[in-house]
């Protein structure tokens, strides 16, 4: 099976990684930091809005079943892309980090539709960066505390 990766931050990363690992075709996820300046971040460090990382979430899918397409649209259900969330230090930002041309054309493609339905996103499209895996407590946070879950 060949698999690709999409990274995308819309808040607090445990249930946006839960609601991924539900979609069909997604093989696996993982949080973590990126869009930042510092090396190995850690949640506290995150937290203190000093990195420039936001919280995202790495998806591994299986493009066969489910695609970046509809991966990006499943992203703009998870949060409102209109809210400006840079007041929490860009921590929770909005972010579809890009791994490829073909996948920041689809992004592009996908606020331009949001657009037209009058919504005014805020949404960042940038190039990937290093992801910085957040710590194992972070890991399935959901799934193991039953929070989130519906």
């Amino acid at each position: 099976m060949s698999t690709e990766i999409a990274t995308f931050a819309c808040g607090c990363f445990w249930t946006k990684q839960y609601r991924f690992s539900q979609v069909p075709g997604v093989v696996s996820t993982c949080t973590g930091y990126t869009g930042g300046h510092t090396e190995h971040p850690t949640y506290t460090q995150v937290c203190a809005k000093s990195t420039g990382h936001a919280e995202a979430v790495e998806v591994v899918f299986d493009p066969t079943m489910v695609s970046f397409a509809a991966l990006v649209r499943f992203f703009f259900t998870l949060h409102d892309p209109a809210r400006d969330r840079t007041g929490h230090g860009g921590q929770y930002r909005s972010a579809i980090f890009y791994h490829s041309e073909i996948q920041r054309q689809i992004a592009e493609v996908a606020l331009a539709e949001l657009r037209e339905q009058d919504v005014h996103p805020v949404t960042q499209i940038v190039a990937a960066r290093t992801f910085w895996e957040a710590e194992e407590r972070h890991q399935g946070w959901c799934e193991r505390t039953g929070i989130g879950v519906e």
